[in-house]
């Protein structure tokens, strides 16, 4: 019982240090700050950018379209379709005392379109689309905002499918050795020569093109280039001291690898995080560049930067596309720097 409480303390008092020792690389922290407040908004998207209003107050309820469809009839309209908000019919319905909506601070979705707009799209800048549209109309800063929670998002599960496989593949080769550790690398070597592009096209002109095939096909590879860092630190630890007494005491090779060699092999991991989902970020974004991405209607940051390309007037598509996906992969590059310094021994 002891031995466990001083082992615990052992562990939270590394990890105390650990995160000391972060906080000194001003540049790592605050970029981790920065990003995840960015991505905590992200995820409220819906609440920031839509064409919905937030809250609407009609003969004393309160109804909240952002949550849940209302069609016009709720309000004394005369049509069982979804109430168009900000048509001044509609608008007139609210007229009265008390009666009022709410909307987010950018009144556009995604998906919908201005159909207010005078002249050809895509359109510049103005007080109604704050980054102009796309060549289809569609607000930029919406598409942008979505877009950075979809990128974000699919780097992180991407990381963590690719992390957890890696680790596993990683601890079973540098474990047992041998024969089991012969055979995986020449499965890797095999696996690795793999055209992953030439599949990914091959693929996506046989299925309907998804987030999830491409998380299936990218998380594929994804898991190689960690277990390599995973073997090498369960080969250098199963000769270790501790190893060989719990091995003589009878434990198991589950609870050896799991309790005493993964711990101590934690360190490649976590250091390669940051950059691994700037990996998986920049393969998305490029995947939907070149049309292999995601559907045509999902934003995507790589979906902008092609109609930057493919409308070079449109100036305001290429920077804002760019200058949101340079500032997310530098700050996720700070991050893993700070890490790399953090779990450094020769800085310790």
């Amino acid at each position: 019982m002891k031995t466990g409480k001083r082992q615990m303390e052992v562990t939270i008092s590394r990890r105390r240090r650990n995160w000391t020792r972060f906080k000194r690389n001003r540049r790592g922290y605050y970029s981790l700050l920065i990003f995840l407040t960015l991505f905590i908004l992200s995820l409220f998207a819906e609440l920031i950018s839509n064409d919905v209003p937030l809250v609407v107050k009609f003969e004393g309820e309160y109804f909240f379209p952002v949550f849940k469809s209302y069609s016009e009839t709720t309000f004394g309209g005369d049509f069982e379709t979804e109430a168009d908000y900000k048509d001044p019919v509609f608008r007139e319905l609210l007229q009265g005392d008390g009666n009022y909506m709410i909307f987010p601070p950018i009144q556009h979705d995604f998906n919908s379109i201005n159909f207010e707009i005078d002249g050809p799209v895509p359109s510049a800048p103005t007080g109604t689309n704050l980054l102009g549209t796309d060549d289809r109309g569609r607000d930029v800063m919406a598409r942008i905002i979505y877009g950075f929670r979809l990128s974000v998002l699919f780097g992180l599960t991407l990381t963590l499918l690719g992390t957890v496989t890696g680790i596993i593949a990683g601890a079973i080769q540098g474990f047992l050795g041998g024969r089991v550790d012969l055979v995986f690398q020449r499965f890797i070597e095999i696996w690795g020569a793999m055209p992953e592009l030439y599949l990914l096209i091959i693929f996506a002109s046989i299925f309907q093109p998804s987030v999830l095939l491409l998380l299936i096909l990218l998380s594929l590879f994804s898991w190689m280039g960690l277990s390599d860092y995973v073997r090498a630190e369960f080969l250098r630890g199963r000769n270790m001291e501790y190893v060989k007494a719990a091995k003589a005491l009878g434990v198991g090779k589950i609870t050896i690898m799991w309790r005493h060699l993964l711990p101590n092999s934690m360190t490649p991991v976590i250091t390669f995080l940051p950059f691994r989902v700037s990996a998986a970020i920049l393969a998305l974004t490029s995947l939907d560049f070149l049309g292999l991405g995601v559907p045509p209607s999902t934003p995507s940051l790589g979906e902008l930067l092609a109609q930057g390309k493919a409308n070079i007037d449109a100036w305001w598509l290429s920077l804002s596309s760019f200058s949101i996906l340079v500032i997310t992969l530098a700050l996720l590059i700070f991050i893993g720097e700070a890490l790399r310094d953090t779990y450094d021994p020769r800085k310790k």
